[in-house]
């Protein structure tokens, strides 16, 4: 009996040997026919919404003759109950051709059916032994094994004894201990607080003993921040910077010194991640973690801290006991794929604090049900339109409103009259143009619009604004253009300068292009640190004073023929995403002479005949991540002391022409990069007899000249 992470690394290793294959998560969800949907779309890749029948029997009957006579291999993660089981399994040919099926379950009885359905093994993941337990705890806490203190050996182990191989366990007071002092009497304490729970009953009620010392153990703060994850569905891939968006305008992050709101929310993120209680997911290709996930334990303990706090109330979860307090403070609705969810009777909604939806609800609460939402949620549910906002004005403490991907094609003029709202995002909808009143939001800090809206004048009142994204200036007014340079606070810009030549004034577009200039010069003087810019004309070539106090500026769709000179001012840069028509030598030595340069993603190919050779005296003094996107050969040469501090290296080589090249031609000086952690090797081609299997070895004999010991990956 295991869960997801078990389960779908067994999937993805076996998965290729079959004619078809389904990954299912069940989990809670009561609605038998949205998971048998989910098996048909998964087996037979029709799509979700190709796999309506008119009856429960009528799917199982299509799942059972897609798979008849075919080598099948499915999983059936997290099944919940007998019930659930007795009806999937019909869907599968009892004939199963050397085909396989796993089910995981939390539940005895459960696998024990699932196993004598089809001739089945139980088989009961094990709790980790102490070597195995002490490595986890170790590397937790230290480097490595050696790494531990002796006076603290005998309490470690003791400590690991209560724990009972339970990995989680031993992660959660591994994060406990990590904000604590490595002294013996510290860490005796923390042993002491455990008790006997898990030696006696190493089951669930033993785990929420150990959750509650490390939940019990969090600055006041930070247990509002954990407590707020409850809003989210089990599984539910988190965002980063949404979930520091939405503890901001929860109030929930407390002002400190000089640094800015947003830092201080990045600062609660990491320290929870610190204490092992939310898990860190995916990461960008800078290595910066983007999304985060609550395991499945630590949401059941919070869901069960939150209502016993009256701190959330969760409709649409079922098997769950929402409390008995009637008034919510915060509502979270969640919805499967039918729009299924309903509102129990006696809740007292007019003090609610906050409505998050999750699904598209075939029913929309009404905004006069909420007089005192400081919160409002509404991404991804289709269905709503212009008429759910018409008493929008009247919710005066708002200060988040999401309307991502949703049907409203217009802002009503009210509006305006949210003068408390601190975060507004219209992407992806029919929003064309803003009204008037979008001016009158002086607390306004995010604001997030999709390149085809056109803003009205007034811009410069919104003093508040810290992210403004995406704006293309030629759909704006002269006046917008010059405002935008007065907003002191802009941290982070999106510009889009897509232009349609064939339509419009050449004379106006110059003054736009002229405008936009001016102002992005007075916004380095004020606090903008990051621009994105998409480009499809001459915008980067013409001279211009760029704004000196960026530190990350990332351009697309525009390849220039050399990096322009301006970019050689940009002494606080520490990001750039650039596109050459050719690289030169010349244009290294510009790029490496950034003093704070720390990412530098270069899409590019080299002059023809030229090899790039990256010396030390090209700079690049701080340079960690560079990404080098080139369509000819290798074309790469790393001189001793070059780079000396880089550790990730992504480059793309085309098998064909590199190994048609001279021998040397994968020799480009990986052994003089003293600091490398991971090369990502991006291969294309391959026409050519053997040239993909020769280029993956000459790579890899290349990188295995690294002292640092490299680790090579293909993607």
């Amino acid at each position: 009996m295991g869960k997801t992470t078990l389960a779908n690394q067994v999937y993805q290793e076996l998965n290729e040997q079959f004619d078809c294959q389904a990954f299912i998560s069940v989990s809670r969800n009561p609605d038998i026919m949205n998971i048998l949907r989910t098996i048909l779309n998964g087996v037979s890749n029709q799509g979700y919404a190709n796999t309506e029948a008119g009856s429960i029997q009528q799917v199982i009957i299509n799942i059972n003759k897609f798979l008849t006579g075919k080598r099948y291999f499915i999983v059936v993660d997290d099944i919940w109950n007998v019930e659930t089981w007795d009806v999937i399994k019909c869907a599968f040919p009892m004939t199963t051709c050397g085909s396989r099926i796993i089910t995981t379950t939390r539940m005895n009885n459960v696998a024990h059916s699932c196993c004598s359905s089809f001739n089945g093994h139980v088989y009961n993941i094990k709790p980790l032994n102490m070597v195995h337990s002490r490595q986890l705890f170790h590397g937790r806490l230290f480097t490595s094994d050696e790494d531990c203190p002796s006076h603290l050996n005998d309490v470690t182990d003791q400590i690991l004894e209560k724990c009972d191989g339970l990995p989680l366990a031993i992660i959660a007071i591994s994060g406990l201990l990590a904000n604590r002092e490595s002294t013996k009497d510290e860490w005796d304490q923390v042993k002491n607080s455990i008790g006997q729970a898990l030696e006696r009953n190493p089951s669930i009620e033993g785990m929420m003993k150990i959750l509650s010392l490390s939940y019990f153990d969090l600055p006041p703060h930070l247990k509002t921040c954990l407590l707020y994850l409850s809003i989210f569905p089990e599984d539910y891939i988190i965002k980063k910077d949404d979930l520091i968006k939405r503890w901001i305008a929860e109030g929930f992050i407390p002002k400190e010194g000089r640094h800015t709101i947003h830092e201080l929310g990045e600062k609660c993120f990491n320290d929870l991640i610190n204490r092992s209680l939310i898990q860190p997911g995916g990461t960008d290709k800078y290595d910066s973690v983007k999304i985060c996930r609550v395991h499945d334990t630590i949401l059941d303990f919070i869901i069960s801290k939150s209502i016993e706090e009256n701190f959330i109330t969760i409709v649409g979860v079922p098997n769950l006991t929402i409390g008995t307090q009637s008034k919510v403070r915060r509502l979270s609705i969640q919805v499967g794929k039918q729009g299924n969810s309903v509102l129990a009777t006696g809740l007292v909604l007019s003090h609610a604090r906050s409505l998050h939806l999750f699904g598209d609800p075939v029913e929309i609460p009404s905004l006069d049900e909420f007089r005192h939402l400081r919160f409002l949620d509404f991404r991804k549910c289709y269905q709503l339109g212009n008429p759910h906002l018409a008493n929008i004005g009247k919710l005066f403490q708002l200060r988040y409103l999401n309307l991502k991907n949703t049907a409203v094609s217009d802002l009503p003029e009210q509006i305006g009259h949210l003068r408390c709202l601190e975060m507004l995002d219209l992407r992806k909808t029919s929003v064309r143009e803003l009204p008037e009143a979008i001016v009158n939001l002086q607390k306004l800090a995010h604001l997030l619009v999709d390149t085809r809206v056109k803003f009205p004048d007034g811009i410069a009142k919104i003093q508040a604004l810290e992210m403004l994204e995406e704006v293309n200036p030629f759909n704006q007014s002269f006046n917008f253009l010059v405002e935008l340079g007065q907003l002191k606070n802009l941290r982070k810009l999106h510009l889009n300068f897509e232009y349609d030549s064939t339509v419009g004034d050449i004379t106006r577009f110059k003054e736009c292009k002229k405008a936009i200039a001016s102002s992005l010069r007075k916004l380095g003087t004020h606090s903008l640190h990051h621009l994105n810019i998409a480009d499809d004309d001459s915008f980067l070539l013409e001279p211009w004073c760029p704004p000196l106090s960026l530190q990350s500026l990332m351009i697309h769709w525009s390849p220039v023929p050399q990096v322009p000179n301006w970019v050689g001012s940009l002494i606080n840069l520490q990001q750039l995403r650039l596109e050459l028509e050719r690289v030169g030598q010349e244009d290294l030595c510009i790029l490496g002479a950034l003093p704070a340069l720390l990412t530098l993603d270069l899409i590019g190919t080299a002059k023809p005949r030229e090899r790039l050779r990256v010396s030390g005296e090209a700079g690049f003094r701080c340079l960690r991540i560079f990404f080098y996107i080139q369509c000819e050969g290798m074309q790469l040469m790393f001189a001793s002391g070059s780079m000396p501090k880089l550790e990730k290296l992504r480059i793309n080589v085309d098998a064909d022409e590199t190994v048609a090249c001279t021998t040397d031609a994968f020799d480009f000086g990986m052994q003089n990069l003293p600091s490398l952690i991971t090369v990502e090797c991006a291969l294309r081609g391959g026409r050519v007899g053997n040239a993909f299997e020769a280029a993956k070895a000459a790579m890899a004999r290349a990188v295995s000249t690294n002292p640092n010991h490299a680790s090579l990956v293909f993607v």
